[in-house]
């Protein structure tokens, strides 16, 4: 009995660590991934909603320092951010990438909180449904336009993240592909996208996860532990493996995996 136990554990760190490397490294596909797997493997919503929403919580702000640590984003002031077409800002304000990740953090507020009142009453059906169509237009445009170069448009961040965290209450995933792939639709560069969509999550993975404390109650530890173990464990390796990688190669290949994601989540719900 206590091997089985023992072997789910590190079973559930093992895939938690794959996931979160992915999404440390492209900004997308911890939430989206888990989810249907533990849904698969016989757990509930209930359960494996809040327990994605506090690891994330946790590794989120843990990729956001290790991701600033190893120079792939200014959050600090430091020196002038990268990968972003703004003015760089001067040594009185806050550095243009932490102003973007604190913006998406708070946008997150209003729909996460309405999307987890909504999550237990909401069809899975249409839902899955709609996050299928929503990250597969995402991933169509960043390979459409992955050869220009954007305006920067608060407008367009301000939105997109609001839809996203709707996405992220509602079913755990279907965040960091939107608000990755919108913020390089937004003129963010690639690399600073990753690292403030690390940030922004784990800002609304809090109110997510605190919001389901008040409602449900706490989730208990079953899949919590494994899980934030796994997370944390794969942050460091992302943040290195961003460094090494060239933007362009990056942004192709956001585009691609934002655009599989979609389409295989419109599979699943179809057929």
């Amino acid at each position: 009995m206590l091997s089985s136990v023992l072997l789910v554990f590190v079973g559930l760190v093992l895939v938690a660590l794959a996931a979160e490397y992915i999404d440390s490294t492209l900004g997308m596909g911890y939430g989206t991934t888990l989810t249907p797997l533990l849904l698969m493997l016989g757990w509930q919503p209930l359960q494996i909603i809040p327990a994605i929403l506090f690891s994330e919580l946790l590794t989120g702000l843990a990729a956001a320092f290790f991701h600033h640590a190893v120079g792939n984003v200014d959050l600090l002031p430091r020196r002038p951010s990268k990968g972003i077409l703004l003015p760089s800002a001067n040594g009185r304000h806050l550095p243009v990438a932490l102003r973007v990740g604190l913006v998406i953090g708070s946008c997150s507020l209003v729909g996460t909180i309405v999307a987890v009142a909504l999550a237990i009453q909401l069809p899975v059906f249409w839902l899955k449904l709609y996050i299928g169509v929503l990250v597969t237009a995402m991933g169509l445009l960043i390979l459409f336009t992955r050869k220009r170069e954007l305006p920067f448009s608060w407008k367009r961040i301000i939105g997109l993240s609001t839809v996203a965290s709707f996405n992220k209450g509602l079913s755990g995933g279907g965040y960091g592909p939107i608000v990755t792939s919108g913020q390089i639709l937004s003129g963010v560069g690639v690399k600073s996208a990753i690292a403030i969509t690390s940030l922004a999550e784990g800002l609304t993975c809090l109110v997510g996860f605190s919001a389901y404390l008040v409602i449900s109650g706490w989730p208990g530890t079953e899949l919590l532990l494994p899980l934030s173990l796994g997370g944390l464990l794969s942050v460091p390796l992302a943040g290195f493996t961003v460094r090494r990688m060239r933007e362009r190669n990056l942004r192709h290949v956001i585009g691609w995996v934002t655009l599989a994601l979609g389409a295989f989540t419109l599979y699943k719900v179809l057929f």
